[in-house]
């Protein structure tokens, strides 16, 4: 019985997906009750719902030859071309400007602007190898490594060779956006290898956690103004593990290029809440914290009482599932699925906020009987792990509003 729904909803979505103009409506109202991973679909609707395929099935091969080759000529300025000026430092001292010398003092020259994008690419490096340390998925090799950056007719400072070579040498200190601190103190090396965390694999491989910091870089080059924001790598980790796991070859081959034009059209929706100067204006993380409690206010007066009464602020805990889009509430295939049902959904964010508040009124019995500890944990771990039952309080919660 299972068996046959499941093959009625493929069969549902390969008639939505097989029209020359798709139908967005009914594509999204399909896709709000989950996409099937067969035959790559998931992936597809995701380009599609992503606004990275245009609804038009006849413009889908130029549009996506013209983004790949727009994302090789990324990597090309932003990665291969320095790398090579760098790796050519040294070798000719003939024509050595003040301009091209990696001492000189203008805060806008070649090289303070390359020793920079280092230390954006260090943090960049650091998240990435700790993505899902509990799946092996991103430590296993591609079977479609970037040829463009492996060609040995290119010799140049890799992104890998940056990293090694790369350490923190004046003091510094950190503030990252949750208020936790990290010292870096003089003469100290940048540990890079934790035994916990992801080793490098040998030359003419690629790592799939490689593939996304390469995103993540050309990412913040491309974006100065925001650059790159500890949890980043939470919201195109995600992306990234269902093109590259699509079971469609000719999909999977350019899952980097397809990630990266997702994954900016995400950030240009969601970027705001990474941007500090901004929490407290309108489109800001404050106000969208505050209205998940202004929802439960509405929803479940007396629950609001008690998380007001204990003090329990929505910053506590709201920040980050709002910020990284539940990726960090969930085990990976559920943060999928809650996705599905954020992406198709018209008022993505504003169905988030729906979601949010329907996992506080799923424990409210647990909260009203907790004190600020037990609550605390309650909200920081999230007990309900049946993301259906979630999705569908948070659809009632829409409905009757």
């Amino acid at each position: 019985m299972i068996k046959r729904h499941s093959q009625r909803r493929i069969q549902e979505f390969k008639v939505a997906l097989s029209e020359e103009h798709i139908d967005l409506k009914t594509l999204r109202e399909l896709c709000f009750n989950g996409i099937p991973f067969e035959g790559g679909i998931r992936a597809l609707c995701w380009k599609i719902l992503l606004n990275y395929l245009p609804l038009d099935q006849t413009m889908w091969e130029s549009v996506l030859k013209k983004q790949r080759d727009v994302y090789s000529q990324f990597l090309k300025e932003m990665i291969i071309q320095p790398g090579i000026a760098k790796a050519n430092l040294g070798l000719s001292r003939e024509d050595v400007t003040m301009e091209d010398h990696p001492l000189n003092p203008n805060p806008d020259s070649r090289w303070n602007n390359y020793f920079k994008d280092n230390e954006i690419l260090l943090q960049i490096d650091k998240d990435v190898r700790r993505l899902y340390p509990d799946m092996a998925f991103f430590q296993r090799p591609t079977d479609y490594p970037c040829q463009l950056i492996l060609d040995p007719q290119n010799d140049y400072e890799t992104l890998r060779r940056r990293v090694e070579q790369t350490t923190l040498k004046a003091q510094t200190v950190n503030r990252n956006r949750s208020g936790v601190t990290n010292v870096s103190s003089p003469g100290k090396s940048f540990n890079l290898y934790p035994s916990n965390e992801y080793e490098v694999l040998p030359n003419g491989s690629e790592a799939h956690w490689e593939v996304v910091e390469r995103i993540l870089f050309i990412y913040a080059k491309l974006n100065p103004g925001i650059a790159y924001v500890q949890g980043m790598n939470e919201i195109v980790g995600p992306i990234y593990y269902t093109f590259a796991t699509d079971p469609n070859s000719q999909w999977n081959e350019h899952a980097e290029a397809d990630t990266f034009f997702c994954f900016t059209n995400l950030m240009s929706e969601n970027r705001d809440n990474f941007i500090k100067s901004l929490d407290d204006s309108q489109c800001g993380i404050t106000y969208k914290m505050e209205s998940v409690y202004s929802m439960l206010k509405e929803r479940d007066l007396e629950l609001y009482h008690k998380l007001e009464e204990q003090n329990i602020k929505p910053q506590y805990f709201t920040f980050r599932w709002l910020t990284l889009l539940l990726s960090q509430e969930f085990l990976l295939p559920d943060v999928i699925r809650i996705w599905d049902s954020l992406f198709s959904d018209e008022g993505r964010f504003h169905f988030l906020l729906l979601v949010c508040c329907a996992m506080l009124i799923l424990i409210r019995d647990n909260l009203l009987a907790g004190d600020f500890t037990v609550n605390m944990r309650l909200l920081q771990d999230y007990p309900i792990s049946d993301v259906h039952t979630i999705l569908t309080k948070a659809k009632d919660l829409q409905e009757n509003s």
